[in-house]
């Protein structure tokens, strides 16, 4: 709902730049992420296939050596010098010494060619001993048919290759070496326990050494060897691990044949890839992840600059399209602002035939239809407000005959003929200024020429029931004024002010410029009118049977229909004071008016 409200209130410029940035800006994030994410698997997997394809070598190393190994062992197994010393006779001391020295110095030959033998020694179960070394002292027999290379030999069928361990066959010699040993029946043995004999084969264990250490896998890889019982055969932190202060998933490795398992250790994690050797052993490479990914913060780096990079020109293109898809809405909509102020003679410029601009020539058409319906009201109008003007003026001139005709009879009946005269020579006068040519503006000083010759015959008719003066400022005379608007505001001040006020009254007019308008006041000292009548002043209607009441209204009406609503008029008044009828028009010179 929040953001409905965001996008409903802003404009549609601002709503497809918003749009296409947060399209742009989630499609760039996808992208850049899925990419690293793409990037990282590709060179861990590469990684691993290369840690895989060095322990294979590695294994394949190891495997050969151990062979080769095992070939020198069956090699001495089939020198004659030996097979002479085991089978010859023990009661000959001389004869059988001599054959052991035959024996031995064939052994030492065959160490002296062998830099990574360490010794060769073989053990019977009949106490005969014999080793490459001319002068060093063996342990005794029955420790040394002890020892782990011995027993397990006797154990297996085949050759029994032991881990890494400090050999202990000669007085006072300790060495690290990895053991071969090899089982051999003495066919001239008289019992069963004499036919039996074990070939030990001692490898210097700086070779295994030389071969894991010299491979590098990342920074922090290693490569380490374990035999199948989980007992190192070469660690490049061997002593740590025993004392434990590394340590290394040995189940985990154990459960492997061949592969990779991450697993974690604190807040790093590491990978073993594991390979088995045909003999048992595993060969373990230890990589690092975040090793294997060496460039992984350059990686990021890298993806989030060039996301922003695309995410800027992105933004910039979708500003650029919103703003140009925008534009011909934006021109529209300015001149849909003129139109509403009145301005029609507008054109919207049509630049393309998409939906906007059939928009644009839809206004277009909608613009010209209705300039000329407003032409057309405007001309209506104009014909009706000259209608009505002239049904006004065609209201008064029937109601003023009447009540001067009446006069005149009534004056003729008492027989005050001069009278009559006068106000018969004034009635013709006025009716000659007020048909004149059809104009309905005429100026004021002719205007109140009519006004005159009305007071006259009124004067005439009430017995001088009231005087009358005008006031008039001489450079307005010329002025225009709407033809017999004062008549009528005269005739009530008479009937409603002085008619019924047992004093004489008088009435002035008074006619002033205030600016750009004429002011034009008809002031009597009558009884004056209350709120209430005054009110009813301007509302009321025309009535033709009493004559009583026309043409106030009717003033009113017309000159805010001449001259705008501004205009018109306006009462003040106080009871037995008097009231004051004021006309207000614009300053419209005669000249101006033709």
């Amino acid at each position: 709902m929040r953001s409905q409200r965001f996008f409903r209130s802003r404009s549609i410029h601002t709503n497809i730049a918003v749009s296409f940035s947060l399209l742009i800006l989630c499609t760039t994030i996808v992208l850049t992420y899925t990419s690293y994410r793409l990037s990282s698997a590709a060179v861990k997997g590469n990684s691993v296939a290369y840690t895989s394809q060095l322990i294979e070598q590695v294994k394949l190393n190891i495997e050969n050596y151990i062979g080769n190994m095992e070939s020198i062992a069956a090699l001495v197994l089939t020198s004659s010098d030996l097979e002479k010393y085991i089978k010859g006779s023990k009661l000959d001391e001389e004869e059988a010494l001599k054959d052991k020295l035959l024996a031995s110095h064939y052994l030492r030959s065959v160490v002296q060619s062998r830099s990574d033998i360490s010794s060769i020694l073989y053990a019977g179960s009949d106490g005969m001993t014999v080793s490459d070394r001319q002068h060093a002292v063996l342990k005794p027999l029955p420790e040394l048919i002890a020892q782990d290379w011995y027993q397990k030999a006797m154990n297996q069928l085949d050759v029994a290759v032991s881990s890494s361990h400090v050999q202990h066959i000669f007085q006072d010699e300790y060495r690290w070496v990895v053991s071969i040993s090899r089982k051999l029946s003495n066919a001239n043995a008289v019992t069963e326990a004499d036919q039996q004999g074990v070939l030990l084969v001692d490898l210097n264990y700086s070779v295994i050494n030389n071969l894991c250490k010299q491979i590098e896998l990342g920074k922090r890889g290693y490569v380490f060897i374990v035999d199948p019982a989980g007992s190192l055969v070469y660690h490049p932190q061997q002593q740590l691990i025993y004392s434990q202060l590394k340590f290394e998933q040995l189940e985990t490795v154990l459960g492997i044949k061949n592969g990779s398992v991450t697993v974690n250790t604190g807040n790093d994690q590491k990978l073993y890839t594991v390979d088995t050797t045909s003999f048992g052993w595993k060969i373990v490479g230890v990589t690092y992840p975040d090793d294997l990914v060496a460039n992984k913060q350059r990686m990021q780096g890298t993806a989030a600059l060039w996301g922003a990079i695309s995410l800027i020109f992105a933004m910039a293109i979708s500003i650029f399209l919103s703003y140009a898809l925008t534009k011909p809405l934006k021109n529209l909509e300015l001149n849909m602002k003129k139109a509403e102020r009145g301005e029609f003679d507008i054109r919207v410029e049509i630049e393309s035939t998409n939906e906007i601009g059939k928009l644009a020539r839809t206004f277009n058409l909608m613009i010209m239809k209705i300039k000329e319906l407003m032409g057309q009201i405007v001309l209506e109008q104009e014909m009706k407000r000259v209608s009505e003007l002239k049904a006004l003026q065609a209201q008064i001139k029937p109601h003023f005959l009447y009540n001067t005709l009446d006069s005149i009879i009534w004056m003729a009946e008492t027989g005050k003929m001069e009278e009559v005269v006068e106000m018969t020579s004034s009635l013709s006068k006025l009716l000659r200024s007020t048909i004149g040519e059809g104009e309905e503006l005429i100026p004021l000083a002719k205007e109140l020429e009519h006004i005159r010759h009305y007071l006259t015959i009124q004067n005439m008719r009430y017995r001088n029931k009231f005087t009358y003066s005008i006031e008039v400022q001489e450079d307005i005379l010329t002025c225009s004024i709407l033809k017999m608007v004062l008549q009528p505001l005269v005739e009530n001040a008479i009937y409603h002010g002085i008619k019924h006020n047992p004093e004489q009254g008088h009435i002035l007019i008074r006619a002033r410029q205030e600016q750009n308008d004429i002011i034009v006041q008809i002031i009597d000292d009558g009884i004056g009118m209350d709120e209430e009548q005054m009110g009813k002043v301007l509302l009321q209607k025309s009535d033709f049977k009493t004559g009583s009441g026309v043409g106030v209204a009717n003033v009113n009406h017309r000159v805010q229909l001449y001259f705008g609503v501004k205009y018109g008029l306006s009462f003040t008044s106080e009871m037995e004071e008097g009231t004051t009828a004021t006309l207000r028009i614009p300053v419209i010179y005669e000249e101006e008016s033709q």
